[in-house]
């Protein structure tokens, strides 16, 4: 078994196109019983302060173009419900990865479609166990008792501990067993205007990188 490492923020829209085209392309290479993703946590939220829906709004926009899949919404939910952080959400993912590497990757998933589409607010316990519901490989009873318990906690702190040196550039990142990282793989982007009152321009996409990485 092959494991990528997947860096990433819960509401970054770039790490939801890479995780999707990452999944996308392991299946088509017929790789899904070869390769394993494992999800860590690069907490943005710990870097800058609360997410800013103005942010993910105008991200979502220009990403929607270039991966229709993702089924990219901007927020339509009541604003007072927006999640401002998922640090839980994070920690579900944890949890549900030690139950078994399908069930991380699904509820990984599955969280961010729950964000990104139906404008699902999971930052909340219910929230979140309502989504995990939702996949098969996932038992919702042992999710509860691990959030509940705080026992993943200490993996977003050791997770934010690596996120915060050099060894991870950004979210997305991916890493390899030979220490090799690659960020945003594929898409190069520049803001104009400011960070969140401008909007992004993507200058390139090359989603043919995905299968190179599968099969380096």
């Amino acid at each position: 078994m092959i494991t990528i490492e997947v860096w990433s923020d819960l509401l970054c829209p770039f790490s939801y196109v890479a995780v999707l085209r990452l999944r996308r392309a392991r299946a088509r290479l017929g790789l899904d019983a070869q390769v394993r993703l494992e999800h860590h946590t690069f907490p943005l939220e710990l870097f800058d302060g609360p997410h800013p829906r103005r942010g993910t709004d105008t991200e979502a926009v220009a990403l929607g173009a270039i991966e229709p899949e993702a089924a990219f919404r901007v927020w339509t939910a009541p604003d007072d419900q927006y999640p401002h952080t998922v640090l839980l959400a994070a920690e579900a993912v944890h949890a549900a990865s030690a139950q078994s590497p399908v069930a991380g990757e699904d509820l990984d998933l599955a969280l961010r479609r729950a964000f990104w589409t139906d404008s699902r607010s999971i930052s909340h316990r219910q929230v979140i166990l309502d989504v995990a519901a939702t996949v098969p490989a996932v038992d919702v009873d042992e999710l509860a008792t691990a959030l509940d318990s705080g026992t993943f906690r200490s993996a977003i702190t050791a997770d934010w501990a690596v996120a915060r040196t050099d060894a991870i550039p950004a979210s997305p990142t991916l890493r390899f067993a030979d220490g090799t990282t690659i960020s945003n793989p594929g898409i190069a982007v520049h803001w104009d205007g400011p960070w969140a009152s401008g909007f992004p321009v993507v200058d390139a996409d090359d989603i043919t990188v995905y299968d190179a990485l599968l099969t380096r």
